[in-house]
């Protein structure tokens, strides 16, 4: 069973695995954001290495994004949603450029995670602006 940071790690894992490739600059993100925010003050790091293997996993399924997304659905308690795509937007602006598989893994986030539209923008462009060269 996923706790809600083990949520969070896989989305982020998700977003930057999306592309098939997973940029240090990615990676340092996520192990940034575990490392300092609150949400993850309680949070033992040695399931990181078992969450993500969840997601590649899941990722070599055909179906494995809806598999995730069900996962996430029943162990992410919704006031975190918005969270979790801040820290998904946060890690696919990491490297400053967005790929297509990215953005399409962010769309469907919008989509599963129900976040308003407005909520998404003002989220994306927070990331773009934390992370311009």
């Amino acid at each position: 069973m996923l706790t809600a940071q083990d949520c969070l790690v896989a989305l982020m894992i998700a977003v930057s695995a999306s592309d098939e490739n997973m940029r240090t600059s990615e990676l340092v993100k996520i192990q940034s954001a575990v490392n300092m925010l609150p949400i993850f003050a309680e949070y033992d790091i040695d399931r990181m290495k078992a969450t993500a293997q969840v997601v590649f996993d899941l990722f070599e399924q055909e179906d494995g994004l809806d598999a995730l997304f069900g996962l996430i659905r029943e162990n992410l308690p919704e006031r975190l949603f918005e969270t979790a795509y801040a820290l998904a937007c946060d890690v696919a602006a990491a490297d400053g450029a967005l790929a297509e598989p990215e953005l399409r893994l962010l769309e469907e986030m919008r989509y599963e995670l129900d976040i308003d539209r407005l909520h998404a923008a003002a989220i994306e462009r927070g990331a773009r602006a934390r992370h311009v060269t």
